[in-house]
């Protein structure tokens, strides 16, 4: 082996060293390219045709008036449009027939040599309807409400333990309360987009995606091709957040356009079409019953969740699951209820299910505390499980205590004055909440390749994607470690299915799948290194990993990610205004490989709950079938103004049960107890207690001026 260029000794850049995001530079000059950003050579532009019913058929579509205008290539409709194959996910579809499952659902595809020409000519096109009687409306008594075998993640749709109903009439103390979150929208910065191009029947797409690999492989079985034929890259991704997790309408559309027109085409979403086009977050009902001793140790909990599918395909908000890990009870029930209706189908978003979910188990918490005069801090340290909960299985690291311990330390919790409604300044009323937070552990195959060039450079392949997290400077890490190496020796290549196949960006899954297949791949070129004799041939050596024996054999171990939130709000009198003064998160999150872009990911989570909790939600217009907020204008998302001093911090937890580098996912568990504990504190401020999210002035003054905690919305008691 060559000593110089290969030094084996400790790297100089160690896991968990902030080191700045590889791809900074690029993003900041503007150098970066998006998929709407790369324009071969001839290509077109398309702009699609949105269904202006809400549920029906297509009767007819006259496009001549469109082809008529100037530019204009081609108009796809159900009638000319390429026959795909079949589809794994229903949503991708499209223009197969005539039949119309919800409004926005598009009918038709417009495609001219410039963007203008391809809106004038979508604007052009006439459809004619049939019309059918729709139904959008969530009700929790909705006669076509039925309980799924499984839910999102293919958790079971019910679980229950011991008695339930018997040890909730036996509780001293109880909670009985509903609790509300609307459809949320996932309304990343960059709007879906798609470059496609046919090359002597290979298909070439630039794509904004969480995963090439998935959209490669669905691209392939619609378009009836090999998947070596089709080349998905997915270089910069401007967010996610879920909602490009998988394949959506534009790639696919922008594929079609191609291979009609034999020229690249280029498409990108109009946001006022993305809450229909590439899913949402389901609204969901919650009952949230707890019981419990004067002690406050829970008997019996039960979390009951009612949530909306389209007739497209069933997804089922999984907002039930955290009960089941959270508190020990020896009684329990979790329970999903789901209705399809004439609604855009839902999808993922930052932490499905945990994030809705703990909004309501944590609010009914923090009630809880109140009935029982205990602390809400307290409280839940007295619930802590020894194992979790609903399977009997050992953590392979909690540690919810510390975090709510070292939190309520750093926020000053210590000070606060449990009395609601009595710190006031001026109009405004202040107040403090605190909420556990929790998410978990996932893991899926991934393949890296690793190699070393004869110069003593280190090349790293896999298709991981970068939405925005970092990964490329995280990987960078992961092999500088395995291989013993300067970091700034190694390159990067992500971000396209010709790479070794990898898990999607999403579920806080990407750094830890991906980092386990690049530290395999790392200790086997080392290895492989450190047996060769004599210079290394010119093209180097490589070596191959991937984790799919690794993964499948499981884990005896629940593994999460822990965390608490604590929140200062100030409450308007006068104009119901909430504002949050101050955040503060602490995480046990396993071992944290980056600090700089952790911290950057906690707080990017906290932010998102902050919207949710203060500003975030849509309704489904009952008339006309459709989202009412379909913009950035009426959608209101936290802008610099609205964020507060938020600071996140971790716990250094050390856990042998997870992957090589001991790391938790991070990118989800930001959100999940902001909303809750933005709430707790806006209860505390107020007196009042509101479980309808999110928080707007409305609301708060409705509230303040009908009096006590929970009039009328649920049952709070004891003796």
């Amino acid at each position: 082996m060559s000593p110089a260029p290969f030094p084996l000794g400790p790297p100089p850049y160690p896991l968990g060293a902030p080191l700045v995001r590889r791809e900074g530079r690029e993003k900041v000059t503007g150098t970066a390219r998006y998929a709407a950003e790369h324009t071969p050579p001839g290509c077109a532009y398309a702009w699609p045709v949105p269904a202006t019913v809400a549920r029906g058929r297509v009767t007819a579509v006259d496009t001549a008036a469109a082809l008529a205008l100037p530019g204009v290539c081609a108009v796809l409709t159900h009638e000319n449009a390429l026959r795909l194959g079949e589809a794994d996910d229903p949503t991708l579809s499209l223009l197969q027939d005539d039949r119309v499952p919800h409004r926005g659902w598009y009918v038709a595809l417009a495609v001219a040599d410039s963007l203008e020409a391809a809106r004038a000519a979508a604007d052009a096109v006439r459809v004619g309807y049939a019309p059918e009687p729709h139904d959008v409306l969530l009700t929790t008594g909705h006669p076509r409400m039925y309980e799924p075998g499984t839910a999102n993640g293919g958790h079971p749709g019910t679980r229950e333990r011991g008695d339930f109903e018997t040890a909730f009439a036996a509780a001293p103390f109880i909670v009985d309360a509903t609790y509300t979150v609307p459809p949320l929208h996932n309304h990343p910065m960059e709007p879906h987009a798609s470059t496609a191009r046919w090359t002597d029947g290979h298909l070439t797409v630039h794509d904004s995606s969480q995963g090439a690999t998935k959209v490669c492989e669905d691209l392939a079985a619609l378009f009836r091709i090999d998947a070596r034929e089709v080349t998905v890259v997915s270089e910069h991704v401007g967010g996610g957040f879920g909602s490009k997790g998988t394949p959506r309408p534009q790639v696919v559309l922008a594929a079609m356009a191609a291979h009609h027109t034999g020229r690249p085409v280029k498409l990108s979403l109009p946001r006022r079409e993305m809450p229909a086009a590439v899913g949402h977050r389901a609204p969901t009902v919650q009952r949230v019953r707890l019981g419990a001793g004067a002690d406050g140790v829970l008997t019996a909990l039960s979390h009951e969740i009612a949530t909306h599918t389209s007739t497209v395909k069933e997804f089922v908000e999984q907002a039930a699951v955290p009960a089941r890990v959270m508190y020990t009870s020896p009684n329990s029930r979790t329970v999903h209820r789901v209705v399809p209706l004439d609604v855009p189908t839902p999808s993922w978003m930052r932490a499905p299910g945990e994030a809705p979910g703990m909004y309501a188990l944590e609010s009914a918490m923090d009630e809880l505390a109140v009935a029982l005069d205990i602390d809400p801090v307290d409280l839940r340290i007295r619930n802590e499980p020894d194992t979790e909960p609903d399977s009997d299985r050992a953590f392979s690291s909690r540690h919810l205590v510390g975090a709510l311990r070292e939190g309520a330390e750093r926020f000053g919790w210590q000070s606060r004055d449990p009395r609601p409604a009595v710190r006031r300044q001026g109009d405004l009323l202040l107040g403090t909440g605190v909420a556990a937070a929790t998410y978990p552990v996932l893991i899926a195959p991934s393949a890296a390749e690793a190699h070393a060039a004869a110069d003593g450079s280190y090349r790293i392949r896999i298709n991981a994607t970068d939405i925005g997290t970092g990964a490329r400077t995280v990987l960078a890490q992961v092999a500088a470690a395995a291989l013993a190496v300067p970091e700034d020796l190694i390159r990067i290549e992500i971000g396209s299915s010709d790479l070794p196949p990898a898990m999607l960006a999403g579920g806080s899954a990407g750094t830890a799948s991906w980092g386990w297949a690049v530290h395999r791949a790392g200790m086997e070129l080392r290895a492989r290194l450190r047996d060769h004799v004599g210079p290394l041939p010119a093209d180097g050596l490589t070596a191959a990993a991937d984790t799919r024996q690794e993964v499948a054999a499981g884990s005896p171990y629940a593994r999460h990610s822990f965390g608490a939130t604590f929140a200062e709000v100030q409450v308007d009198t006068v104009t119901g205004e909430v504002r949050a003064r101050r955040l503060l998160g602490v995480y046990a999150a396993g071992r944290i490989l980056n600090s700089r872009t952790a911290r950057s990911q906690f707080i990017g989570g906290m932010t998102m709950g902050l919207g949710m909790a203060l500003m975030e939600g849509s309704g489904l217009d009952p008339v006309f079938g459709d989202f009412a907020e379909r913009d950035l204008a009426s959608y209101h998302v936290p802008a610099c103004a609205d964020v507060p001093r938020i600071e996140a911090y971790w716990l250094d937890e050390e856990d042998p049960h997870l992957n090589p580098m001991g790391s938790k996912g991070i990118g989800e568990i930001g959100i999940v107890g902001t909303a809750a504990a933005l709430a707790n504190a806006v209860r505390h401020a107020t007196g009042v207690r509101l479980r309808d999210l999110p928080l707007t002035p409305d609301k708060v003054l409705s509230r303040l001026r009908t009096g006590p905690a929970g009039a009328g919305a649920g049952d709070v008691g004891g003796p």
